[in-house]
């Protein structure tokens, strides 16, 4: 049995159609909450239901505006800390400055590090997130994290595509992720060597392994500006693939990405709503949105029942 009071879900302004998803899965409704701004820009946070001793579940991903919805969360995290509730966990499908991990050059932040101390110190007692840009920010925090893998869901989608596959890594440090889908669809695995010459800009080099006649699916954990994405595409396209896939967790889809991404080799960009697709891309056919909500709400279920999560993100 539980015992830390009644399950609820609120939820910010980042990401509420995948709130209310995952309710629609658990059969409930989200609490009443509101969230607006003053006059002069600052967060007015207001939590509507009586949550002393409850088991609360905030749903807000640290996508763009990244710094206001941040800051969202932190204020509903604090709300519902004043307010006594019992426990409270933070469902961060996308986390926000997860790149920013170590220090590659002198005098810069570990950013990652910093918002783990924020979302901690505003009074969360667990974290639930989706493909962490990298598994070791786990070790940022000093409470329970559950890092689940959006190919439970993913996975069940590409398994339609026909003939031969080969699952393709962008770069080196996505091959493991990349061998992983690849052993679970019974597919052959490339990896693109590139050399990146400045942030957000990268260039295609060549192909380890073959990809000719096959149909390939490109693999990373998000799409940004997109400039990697279409430099691999272009490249498997170059070297023979039948067709090819454009395949991501987190849509961020900055700066140009959505016009590089409509000009693309790819026949179909695969992304989760653990970020709300842009304007732009939403009136873009390529895209193909798969939803985590089912995903998500097995977690709360069974975080809330005190079962076993790691049944939901073992490979």
């Amino acid at each position: 049995m539980p015992r830390h009071g009644e399950l609820k879900i609120i939820t910010g302004t980042a990401n509420p159609s995948l709130a209310e998803g995952i309710c629609d899965h658990l059969g409930m409704n989200l609490s009443p909450t509101l969230v607006t701004t003053f006059s002069d820009g600052e967060i007015r946070v207001e939590i509507g239901d009586n949550v002393r001793g409850d088991d609360v579940f905030v749903v807000q991903s640290t996508c763009a505006p990244v710094n206001h919805n941040l800051m969202e969360l932190c204020l509903m995290l604090d709300a519902l800390k004043r307010a006594s509730v019992g426990r409270v966990t933070a469902v961060v499908p996308y986390y926000g400055y997860a790149r920013q991990d170590r220090k590659v050059v002198p005098r810069v932040p570990i950013s990652a590090k910093l918002v783990a101390d924020f979302i901690t110190v505003a009074g969360v007692n667990r974290l639930l997130t989706v493909d962490l840009h990298a598994g070791q920010i786990q070790g940022f925090f000093n409470i329970p994290v559950d890092n689940l893998f959006a190919a439970e869901v993913l996975l069940d989608y590409m398994r339609q595509f026909n003939g031969d596959v080969v699952v393709v890594s962008p770069d080196a440090g996505g091959t493991e992720r990349a061998r992983a889908y690849a052993k679970r669809l019974g597919a052959e695995l490339a990896i693109i060597d590139k050399r990146r010459d400045a942030p957000n800009k990268a260039e295609a080099m060549r192909i380890i392994g073959d990809v000719r006649d096959k149909t390939a699916i490109v693999l990373d954990d998000m799409i940004d500006t997109a400039g990697t994405m279409v430099a691999a595409g272009k490249v498997l396209a170059e070297n023979g693939a039948r067709e090819v896939y454009a395949c991501a967790t987190h849509p961020v889809l900055s700066g140009p990405a959505v016009t590089r991404l409509e000009q693309s080799v790819f026949k179909e960009i695969i992304v989760t709503d653990t970020i709300p697709l842009v304007e732009k891309a939403r009136q873009c056919s390529k895209f193909k949105v798969i939803s985590v909500a089912s995903l998500l709400a097995k977690a709360i279920h069974n975080i809330h029942t005190e079962s076993s999560v790691s049944v939901l993100f073992s490979h």
